[in-house]
């Protein structure tokens, strides 16, 4: 397989269940920086570093909010989750191919064997 260090990036972020569940609301709507804070039910300090690990993985960005410059919006990135339904797709084939050249294989076996 070749290396993909995009989707290494985007699955090690995605594997901490709070970034995840930045990552659902992301989902729904851009939000500030504050709002996802107190939706998770943690400081900003603490938002402020699961936001850092999603902007540095590709997943999320962040835009100032046009009347105060110190509020940042967040906002999903479709690509990163892009690349993660393509490579999805891609091991479900190579396993369906796999799991399908296996039951060929015993099919087969069983067919040679005489009953007993």
């Amino acid at each position: 397989m070749k290396p993909r260090p995009k989707i290494d990036s985007a699955l090690a972020a995605l594997a901490d269940p709070m970034r995840r569940q930045v990552v659902d609301l992301l989902a729904q709507r851009p939000h500030a920086a504050g709002e996802l804070a107190e939706a998770v039910g943690v400081s900003a300090p603490a938002m402020s570093r699961q936001l850092r690990a999603l902007r540095q993985s590709g997943l999320v960005e962040e835009r100032h909010d046009g009347l105060d410059a110190r509020v940042r919006i967040y906002t999903l990135r479709p690509e990163p989750m892009a690349d993660l339904r393509q490579w999805l797709a891609d091991t479900e084939a190579l396993w369906s191919r796999q799991l399908l050249a296996l039951k060929a294989h015993i099919e087969k076996r069983h067919a040679r064997k005489p009953d007993r």
